[in-house]
């Protein structure tokens, strides 16, 4: 009897014992870490494993369970054995569970960088150089350095890069970012040249890419992209000079002040398309999809000329004739001066 009674009590203490275990269990692997943040993370390497991360861990504060329930968790997860290299989000409501399952599948941080349509090459490399985290191998290295670097030797990068946003992760560096740049770019670019409307001037599609980048720094109002496009068109086929003054601005570089003035018109460069014919010889912007589009289904009609309306909406009025196009400036610049007086006045201290 006595010894039934003994044995009826160890296993009760063995149940008693084995129920707080297995809640034990559960309150470490689904409870939240304690010490864990929204600004945490944890990165994990090469050859990383439960005994080489806890550690990492705990230099954050984060404190939770000892290395026992984490192999118990992991084995009952499926991520021992299984962890993946990579930063991982960490959170005030991260449990043990939810890390182990992110690290077995792989569930990295992904962090964004836009490209914005019209940014050139300067503009690109300046906001990737701000990147924080992002790996930077650009610095000290040339354009044609860089192009090298893509496989892509003897090649401008001006407006090789497709305006989109990117994701990427830690340990990825800025010439990976520009590596799906280029190749979106690329795409894009015969996707546009092959559906291109009949009969343009335009001989092969790095010609329709230039087209692009100038009606991408011409105007930002999208409806206006195939009109501004069939103006230069027209432009091309009848032998006019394009005029534009974003290529001018481009081939003045770090001159340009923010004040196009008649002699920087009337300085010969490269760029300068007031006193060269046809295209200039490169890009001069990162053109986006639309402006892509827009250079190779140019909108019918027979204006020539174009000029922005002035009331800051960043529209413009089509004219077909000079004189046309000379009473639209005129206009303009009246408009103009208007808005920015009324601007002044609103400002000024009553």
């Amino acid at each position: 009897m006595k010894f039934r009674t003994l044995l009826l009590l160890l296993v009760l203490i063995a149940a008693a014992a084995a129920g707080w275990a297995w809640q034990r269990y559960h309150a470490f692997a689904d409870a939240p870490m304690a010490g864990a943040h929204d600004d945490a993370s944890l990165i994990v390497v090469r050859g990383d494993n439960l005994a080489k991360l806890l550690p990492k861990l705990r230099t954050q504060g984060i404190v939770t369970g000892d290395r026992l329930l984490w192999q118990v968790l992991a084995r009952e997860t499926g991520a021992s054995g299984r962890i993946q290299t990579g930063e991982y989000a960490l959170s005030a409501a991260t449990t043990p569970r939810a890390l182990l399952l992110a690290m077995r599948d792989g569930k990295v941080v992904r962090r964004n960088f836009t490209i914005v349509d019209g940014w050139n090459m300067r503009d690109l490399r300046a906001a990737l150089g701000k990147v924080p985290l992002l790996r930077q191998t650009l610095a000290g290295m040339d354009d044609a350095a860089l192009m090298e670097a893509l496989g892509q030797k003897g090649q401008s990068p001006e407006g090789r890069f497709l305006p989109e946003t990117y994701a990427w992760t830690r340990g990825d560096s800025d010439l990976d970012i520009l590596k799906r740049a280029y190749a979106a770019m690329d795409q894009a670019l015969d996707a546009a040249w092959a559906g291109r409307a009949e009969h343009l001037p335009l001989k092969n599609r790095v010609d329709a890419l230039i087209l692009a980048s100038i009606i991408e720094k011409e105007t930002g109002v999208g409806d206006e992209r195939p009109r501004i496009a069939g103006v230069f068109v027209r432009r091309l086929q009848t032998g006019m000079r394009l005029q534009t003054d974003p290529t001018v601005i481009y081939g003045m570089g770090s001159s340009y002040a923010g004040n196009l003035r008649r002699v920087d018109l009337d300085t010969d460069t490269p760029y300068n398309t007031y006193t060269r014919d046809g295209l200039p010889p490169t890009p001069i912007a990162m053109p986006g999809k639309a402006a892509l589009w827009a250079a190779v289904h140019p909108a019918p009609g027979d204006a020539l000329y174009f000029v922005a309306v002035g009331d800051g909406s960043g529209r413009h009025v089509f004219t077909h004739s000079y004189a046309e196009h000379s009473a639209a400036v005129r206009d303009y610049i009246q408009r103009n001066r208007e808005r920015l007086q009324g601007a002044s006045d609103k400002a000024a201290p009553k």
